[in-house]
């Protein structure tokens, strides 16, 4: 088994990092004015309220400047060989520890709500309303200057081998019938060709291109299909201007392998396709989600709920004198806080311990690799950054196909950014 090592890039970023990285920063400033702002009006005019809220706000500034650290990091270390496969994961690093501060927050707020339930205390409601106000409006703005960013991400390269390989391959450049995923490249000795299912405007057929200074001259082709439920099916070739073309048409759907046969002076070459119907495969939502960006955007929006829920309790109890409606609703909110902490807790471990990103991913790669008759011997997934997974794959198989040949079937997973193949023989 002979192994080839491609050289490839391990930059596993979103294309909004460097976004999401700006507005974090910018909100760090602005908490950090309203804090300094809040912390010296309420010392020049005896506000302990207000220094208490721009304490608060320091502890939300420092949880939001763990976030814009790890973003600065990861893209100026992005391209480190010291990082196997890369930094896209410190942002999940970054999440998971801010929804630890988060979870803290959340158990203090809920220590203070009981002591002051079973203790309370005196509120001044002309300085306590105003001051939740003006929080509610610093979260709100900041909500807004976080928001709006994609969760997507691509980066290309690819290797070939016949044993063993590595490639990374990002979202393919086309995505329509007889367009860039229905191209399958052949490397012979006779020349290197093009075969494309072409459907442009006409019924679909088996167009076959000369690459280079290759040529199409002297040489007899045949495409036998076999299909998922076993059906096959054998397609001649006609000499057009420009290139050969199947004299039938394609039937529907275009999911199938393919054996390619090229034939000159009496010499046969055979090579394995394959087509897949489906563009692209959808992974679930969390293989794309920046986790950074979400723990800085839940610390934000927790932040503003606590002061929707603080403004509603200090209402009612200036109102009917319910001074234990303040302890209540800061319990609600420790609950609300503590549960947004757990699933980021959740979501960040699983990806840091190296859990299998996407089941539903993990069966269709399965599928796809088996439906020639092949066994799946291993398979590791897991998830290497916003929108970038990586698998290794270990095919058993008895039939003489490379490592091109499933690297070309796993093509259509556009998330897959960074794929080790092994094959091996029964």
């Amino acid at each position: 088994m002979t192994e080839h090592t491609a050289q490839h890039s391990h930059v596993f970023l979103a294309p909004g990092h460097e976004g999401s990285e700006k507005k974090t920063w910018a909100v760090i400033w602005l908490c950090g004015f309203m804090m300094i702002a809040e912390i010296v009006g309420g010392s020049l005019f005896g506000s302990v309220a207000l220094v208490a809220d721009g304490l608060h706000m320091s502890t939300h500034a420092g949880a939001l400047l763990i976030a814009a650290l790890a973003y600065t990091y990861a893209r100026r270390h992005a391209s480190d060989s010291r990082f196997s496969f890369g930094t896209g994961k410190l942002g999940d690093l970054a999440g998971f520890t801010s929804a630890i501060i988060l979870a803290m927050i959340a158990l203090l707020i809920g220590y203070e709500a009981v002591c002051r339930l079973i203790t309370p205390v005196a509120i001044d409601f002309s300085q306590a309303i105003p001051i939740a106000i003006l929080g509610l409006c610093v979260n709100v703005l900041s909500a807004w200057l976080l928001s709006g960013d994609g969760h997507h991400g691509h980066s290309h390269g690819h290797g070939h081998g016949h044993g063993h390989a590595e490639h990374n391959q990002g979202e393919h450049a086309n995505d329509a019938h007889g367009h860039g995923d229905e191209i399958r490249s052949i490397d012979s000795e006779f020349g290197n060709f093009r075969l494309e299912v072409f459907e442009l405007g006409v019924p679909p057929r088996f167009r076959l291109h000369a690459e280079g200074t290759s040529s199409l001259n002297l040489i007899e082709v045949i495409v036998e299909t076999t299909r998922p439920d076993g059906m096959r099916q054998t397609f001649s070739f006609a000499r057009q201007e420009h290139f050969l073309e199947s004299l039938v048409e394609i039937p529907e759907p275009h999911e199938f392998s393919a054996l390619l046969k090229i034939t000159r002076d009496g010499k046969t070459e055979t090579h394995e396709l394959s087509f897949e119907e489906t563009v692209h495969m959808h992974t679930k939502a969390e293989t794309h989600h920046d986790n950074n960006h979400r723990a800085a955007l839940v610390h934000v929006i927790a932040d503003a709920a606590v002061s929707v829920l603080v403004i509603c309790g200090l209402m009612l109890a200036r109102l009917f004198g319910w001074l234990w409606i303040d302890p209540v609703v800061g319990m609600i909110g420790a609950v609300v806080i503590a549960n947004w902490a757990w699933g980021l807790i959740r979501d960040t471990g699983g990806i840091l311990l190296d859990m299998n990103a996407d089941h539903d991913m993990s069966n269709a790669i399965r599928t796809a690799i088996e439906m020639n008759g092949d066994r799946m011997a291993d398979l590791h997934l897991w998830r290497l950054g916003p929108g970038h997974l990586g698998a290794i794959v270990s095919i058993v198989t008895d039939a003489s196909r490379g490592v091109e040949f499933y690297r070309t079937k796993l093509s259509r997973f556009s998330a897959l950014s960074h794929l080790t193949v092994e094959v091996r023989p029964k």
